[in-house]
């Protein structure tokens, strides 16, 4: 019961953050899972493999929910997205295959550079459009694999890289957005898939509730919890200033980009 709660109150936490700061929730939920599974006395040789995994499972789900929402609206280009799917889908893939064989420390300073880098970007004005030439297939393909690649070795839904790219395409931001979340299920797919088969049948990592380097309980108590509490987060972030909430969570990645970087 104890490890339902502790997931529970993890997708708690990171639905709140979530919906309050406008981001998809790997960034949230890899650390928290981190603190989690070490609290359980999970190996730490594996403590991040597991939470980065269970991270893109999560974003299995709810990349499926805001891909409707965006549907919906009219919001996402799917010519776009097609041109970017194959190079996310391969990237995503590679990237499992490479974190899955780094040492659990190298893979955790990569996620903490990453938060760092993001922590950074917050305080900078959103990017300008540069030239439509970014969407010719050559282009988008290369930068689709690298945005995959760098994507499932922090176990993210990628919006954080695929909307800068397409607002300097010169795509509207509320086009950009919706295209971006379209493009988190093929990168959170093609990565849990590398997380299981690189966990389950070349590590042989064998634990209760866990495939490869995926933890099914886990992953069901964050969701559990999470779709709940993102709306919430959402509805409070609304009688909050914009700009203060990009300072804030960037104040949060820092301090977790600085405890990750030097434990």
């Amino acid at each position: 019961m104890i490890e339902w709660l502790s997931y529970a109150a993890a997708g708690t936490i990171a639905g709140l953050v979530a919906g309050l700061f406008g981001v998809g929730g790997g960034l949230v939920i890899v650390p928290v899972l981190m603190l989690v599974f070490s609290w359980q006395g999970m190996s730490a040789d594996a403590v991040i493999h597991v939470a980065i995994g269970t991270s893109l499972m999560t974003i299995c789900i709810t990349s499926l929910s805001s891909m409707y929402a965006h549907h919906r609206y009219r919001m996402i280009d799917w010519f776009l997205v097609k041109r970017l799917a194959p190079g996310l889908m391969i990237g995503s893939l590679s990237g499992a295959v490479i974190a899955a064989n780094l040492p659990s420390q190298w893979l955790q300073k990569v996620f903490a550079l990453f938060a760092l880098v993001m922590a950074a970007r917050m305080w900078l004005p959103q990017p300008h459009s540069v030239s439509g030439k970014l969407l010719r297939i050559p282009i988008i393909s290369s930068y689709g694999l690298v945005s995959g690649v760098v994507s499932a070795m922090v176990g993210i839904g990628g919006g954080t890289l695929v909307v800068p790219y397409l607002l300097m395409a010169g795509q509207a931001v509320q086009r950009a957005i919706g295209t971006a979340a379209a493009c988190g299920f093929p990168i959170a797919i093609s990565g849990v898939i590398g997380f299981i088969l690189m966990g389950a049948y070349v590590h042989q990592i064998e634990a209760d509730w866990q495939t490869g380097f995926v933890h099914w309980q886990a992953f069901a108590g964050i969701i559990a919890t999470s779709i709940f509490c993102a709306p919430l987060g959402a509805r409070l972030a609304k009688h909050l200033p914009a700009r203060h909430l990009s300072q804030l969570f960037s104040m949060l990645l820092l301090v977790v980009g600085l405890l990750l970087l030097t434990r």
